[in-house]
């Protein structure tokens, strides 16, 4: 095992899953030159809202776009809060301030590492627009109690389901328990493009509709721009390659799923590593597999020298960075987050993974608390 080079992330197997198809179609993108808008983008739109339920898909140039442009289309007005867990990464502050509001940060839950319901109700003001809840790593966030809590109050949901590509909880699949929810497919997701790309997806056929016209400067048709818009346009060729790898979506997390059994079971009581676990009545699609460790820096830097690259998600929440130093929330503010950030260290899970890369890992990990 100790030659067994394994990557953080191998986008190989997937990509060769779909290559042979993907050229024939690429030539024929290239031969039409329909490469902004049209049929290709609107076949992956339509593919994408069966997969996940919905009955509208708004393609656009990243997640952040969808996250932004969903919660300007929500007309937003300075002052207003957004709910946002103190776990996640920065692009759903980023979304926030982007679009005019306020961040109002809540700890996550210990349980599922997602946004707690009990610390939402509690945070919620007359300012409160939006609750926007993140799938963390893949497990989705207790969606029936936040959709019941914010339908009560007539306050969006807007999920950030940008690592849960194809989850559910209660029965209930990411994308479809809010007002609507945004998707990245940064090629490292669970169902990843070969560049930037994201997308929208919501029930609501005004929503939608806006949100399909910020995506272009604003045009509700050609020319005639009803809102400032903006240029986050998802490219028909990322379009083209996100339809020919979604058929494959399924089989890719459950891949990812029997990866991560593998760890959990020959990682069970090794040193001071806390597994991650799936809640009940989750179908966690493992878009990373977390542990946490007093030392992820040291065991990280034993895992390299033996060919084993790791992740750090993420070392630092938003609520302690610099680009937001105004929300005033200094260390110690958020516990659970910030315990979570002091001692993550993600392993590496990808479809294709072989057993031996996953064998050099668990030797590795082990050799680590063994003491080296």
């Amino acid at each position: 095992m100790a030659d067994t080079v394994v990557p953080f992330v191998d986008l190989g197997p997937a990509t060769r899953a779909v290559s042979a198809d993907l050229l024939v179609d690429l030539e024929g993108l290239i031969v039409a030159g329909l490469f902004v808008n049209g049929p290709y983008v609107e076949r992956f739109e339509s593919a994408f809202a069966a997969a996940t339920g919905s009955l509208y898909c708004v393609g656009v140039a990243s997640g952040l776009d969808a996250l932004r442009l969903a919660l300007i289309a929500l007309d937003l007005e300075p002052g207003d809060e957004v709910i946002v867990p103190a776990m996640t990464f920065i692009a759903t502050f980023e979304a926030v301030v982007q679009a005019g509001a306020r961040c109002v940060v809540v700890d996550v839950s210990g349980s599922d590492l997602c946004l707690d319901p009990a610390g939402v109700a509690a945070s919620i003001t007359d300012r409160t627009r939006c609750v926007l809840p993140v799938h963390l790593y893949g497990q989705m966030a207790d969606i029936r109690a936040l959709a019941a809590l914010t339908a009560s109050k007539g306050i969006a949901l807007l999920e950030d389901a940008c690592q849960a590509h194809g989850a559910t909880r209660d029965g209930i699949r990411a994308g479809i328990a809010g007002t609507a929810a945004a998707y990245s497919f940064y090629p490292s997701k669970n169902l990843g493009a070969m560049g930037d790309a994201g997308a929208l997806v919501t029930e609501d056929e005004t929503l939608a509709a806006q949100v399909r016209a910020l995506r272009q400067h604003g045009e509700a048709t050609r020319y005639r721009s009803d809102y400032v818009g903006y240029t986050a346009r998802l490219d028909a060729m990322q379009a083209l390659v996100l339809t020919h790898k979604l058929p494959h979506l399924d089989g890719w997390n459950r891949q990812r799923g029997e990866a991560a059994a593998v760890y959990s079971r020959e990682l069970l009581g090794v040193g001071d590593l806390v597994l991650p676990t799936a809640v009940a009545g989750a179908d966690h699609v493992w878009h990373l597999y977390t542990v946490r460790t007093a030392k992820p820096e040291a065991l990280a830097e034993f895992l390299g020298a033996r060919g084993v690259a790791t992740g750090r998600h993420y070392p630092q929440p938003p609520h302690l960075s610099a680009a937001f130093r105004d929300l005033h929330a200094p260390d110690g503010t958020f516990p659970v987050a910030e315990a979570v950030a002091r001692e993550t260290l993600s392993l590496p899970i990808f479809p294709g993974i072989t057993e031996a890369q996953l064998a050099a890992v668990v030797e590795a990990t082990r050799g680590f608390f063994a003491g080296g």
